[in-house]
């Protein structure tokens, strides 16, 4: 991976409880203006590196213990989360979580705080109920009647209203329809290619997240196993057997019927 990096994570070590350790030596990169793909099979450590990047850990009782994470070129240790979404970077977490008692648009009004005297323009509000055309429909209803599909384009929306240059995404499809699911990663691939803003994507739905991102990385217990262009990774035997539901025309095998990832040369190599 080569150009400008907006985010370098080196050898981060990550411990919750301070006795939990739930990262080991994990490295990744985010290109600016490029789309990463995290995946990995439940309690990998996606969730957590995400928390790590954006400073939430603290909240969980979650500490960095070794390594550097590096966003837009200076060093994180230390910043606030509100500090770090200040200078461009959002975390829309896993759940929505948006302001349920808030209408779409106060929803939308609360992210411009995010601003810190940047300013925040009506084009900006334009912008979201353009990718977003169901949020206009409702920009005055109550956040916490919309359906699941509806939140999920709210919390984006709200992230675009930071203005942010890199976005954390963690599971947008979480509970969603397969229509919705594909109605929505087609819009963050829009979003990404019209804006250029940057974006690190949690997914278990590798088929999605593959089909917008240009370079992925797969966990397994807290380390990366593989990486590489989105391409190379599809074309994998190993990814899409297990990540994709292929088997190239052999009979699906089940995990208990081959070695782990880490024993496997193919999965190293």
């Amino acid at each position: 991976m080569t150009g400008d990096t907006i985010l370098d994570v080196e050898n981060i070590e990550l411990v919750y409880n301070k006795s939990v350790q739930v990262l080991r030596g994990l490295s990744l990169k985010v290109p600016r203006g490029q789309v990463v793909t995290l995946l990995g099979s439940n309690g990998a450590g996606k969730s957590s590196t995400l928390k790590a990047v954006s400073r939430l850990l603290s909240l969980e009782n979650g500490e960095v213990t070794a390594g550097r994470i590096r966003f837009d070129g200076q060093d994180t240790r230390g910043m606030e989360p509100h500090a770090l979404v200040r200078k461009g970077l959002f975390h829309v977490m896993e759940g929505r979580r948006v302001f349920e008692d808030l209408t779409v648009e106060e929803n939308l009004t609360a992210a411009t705080f995010a601003l810190s005297g940047r300013g925040v323009k009506r084009t900006s509000f334009d912008m979201v109920y353009d990718y977003f055309p169901r949020l206009y429909e409702r920009r005055q209803s109550r956040a916490g009647y919309l359906s699941g599909g509806e939140q999920q384009m709210l919390a984006i929306g709200r992230a675009l209203i930071a203005q942010p240059s890199l976005i954390l995404l963690d599971e947008p499809s979480l509970g969603l329809s397969p229509l919705l699911v594909e109605e929505i990663f087609t819009i963050i691939g829009r979003i990404n290619r019209q804006t250029g803003v940057s974006m690190l994507l949690v997914e278990q739905n590798a088929a999605v997240a593959f089909a917008i991102a240009h370079y992925g990385y797969i966990m397994e217990n807290g380390k990366i196993q593989l990486d590489g262009p989105s391409e190379r990774l599809m074309a994998d035997q190993d990814v899409r057997e297990f990540y994709l539901g292929q088997s190239d025309g052999e009979k699906s095998r089940s995990y208990r019927e081959i070695k782990h990832y880490k024993r496997r040369k193919r999965w190293l190599s």
